[in-house]
């Protein structure tokens, strides 16, 4: 090695994350040979290191992000921006073919392409899941769908999702990869069996996520039993009333979030996914109950489902990780894609938090260790993420 690999290169960013702590907005690295010398503010590290190289790389710089929430069955899809009501008939119906082990195996590469993290993947049928466990380039938590809203095929269900699970775990997982479920959503799985599957997974130590609030016509449903949701694409494949679901009528100030909290299912404190129409009375019932949220910026633009609350949930202390959705809605599987758009959406939010929420709030969520960028570990230039990220008005650091 020529005397020059020791010469100190300190990388400037205009945010720094390095796993732990709050980050830098500006932020530097200083790196000898292949190792992390200093992490801090620039004008601190210039000090420090006098006689570094100084690059401005610009953007962010930080351990890679975890995708907490995607399909990865799929990854096939064409993707389309549409309203919500029409996205779901034009592009998951109509493309209904490409879902499957191919499109997961495709998303899975992806990802490990990608470098990232973590994955929090739903997984809708028993064959992806055969497929997904196979691989050992991709880790995270890989959650089996369940849905039911018949309350008396309940039991019928809940036992062939627990054979499933069992059989899973006696043939053994990869490192690096946990079983979890997910019912799907409060409308589409009945209250018999959402406490069904919440009591084994709280007493098997497996992890959940459930869909909730991602359009504006779920809290009417919950709110009048009808609406858009139950008319256009509910109730030909429901029970005759939405009551019969959720087993309760629905009342005005009745909501999805406070519904599972009736119901008891907040206290095994779930991971809530979406979670864009909401009251601050959800809100507070989700810090109470200390579950973590994920968003999917980009899919709810595209969708139009709204604008996750983000500075009510940090104002509330709840944990927010990031997930794409599927590339369908999402467009990609880079969640730093996905950072980028929270930025335009949220001007007035740190991007440190956006940043800390793609990294720890992932690994949270997932049950998983955040690497460090810190003093002696081994530096990667993919800790540089997209150099041209729109970062360079954030603010100081402080």
């Amino acid at each position: 090695m020529t005397a020059d690999a020791f010469t100190p290169r300190l990388l400037t960013c205009d945010v720094l994350y390095t796993g732990v702590g709050g980050g830098h907005a500006p932020g530097g690295v200083v790196v000898v040979g292949e190792t992390v010398a200093a992490t801090g503010s620039p004008d601190d590290l210039r000090r420090a290191y006098p006689h570094a190289t100084v690059e401005h790389v610009g953007g962010i710089i930080a351990p890679p992000p975890v995708n907490a929430h995607t399909h990865l069955d799929m990854s096939a899809y064409a993707f389309q921006a549409l309203p919500y009501f029409r996205w779901l008939p034009e592009v998951v119906v109509a493309q209904r073919e490409l879902r499957g082990v191919a499109g997961a195996q495709a998303g899975a590469a992806t990802l490990a392409r990608l470098g990232t993290g973590g994955v929090g993947d739903i997984v809708y049928t028993p064959d992806v899941m055969d497929a997904l466990l196979e691989r050992d380039d991709v880790s995270g938590v890989l959650y089996l769908e369940v849905l039911g809203a018949f309350p008396e095929q309940a039991d019928e269900r809940f036992a062939a999702v627990r054979e499933r699970i069992e059989s899973w775990r006696r043939r053994g997982l990869p490192d690096g990869l946990r079983l979890g479920l997910t019912p799907h959503t409060p409308f589409t799985v009945s209250h018999r069996l959402m406490r069904l599957v919440m009591d084994y997974a709280a007493g098997e130590g497996l992890p959940v996520q459930i869909h909730v609030a991602e359009h504006p016509s779920e809290p009417e449903l919950f709110a009048t039993g009808a609406g858009p949701l139950w008319e256009h694409r509910l109730k030909p494949f429901m029970p005759e009333t939405f009551a019969q679901i959720i087993g309760r009528d629905p009342e005005p100030g009745l909501t999805p979030v406070r519904y599972l909290d009736d119901l008891g299912i907040l206290r095994h404190a779930p991971t809530l996914i979406h979670m864009v129409n909401v009251t601050p009375d959800d809100i507070a019932r989700v810090a109470r109950a200390g579950c973590a949220v994920v968003t999917c910026p980009r899919s709810n633009q595209h969708l139009e489902c709204g604008v996750f609350p983000w500075t009510a949930y940090a104002a509330a202390g709840v944990e927010v990780a990031l997930g794409t959705d599927s590339v369908a809605s999402g467009g990609s599987l880079d969640v730093r894609d996905d950072v980028a758009m929270a930025r335009t959406l949220y001007p007035d939010l740190d991007p440190r938090v956006m940043v800390r929420a793609a990294i720890k709030g992932g690994h949270r969520v997932l049950g998983s260790r955040a690497p460090f960028l810190r003093r002696g570990e081994v530096w990667r230039e993919d800790y540089i993420w997209h150099r041209d990220v729109p970062m360079s008005d954030s603010p100081t650091a402080g």
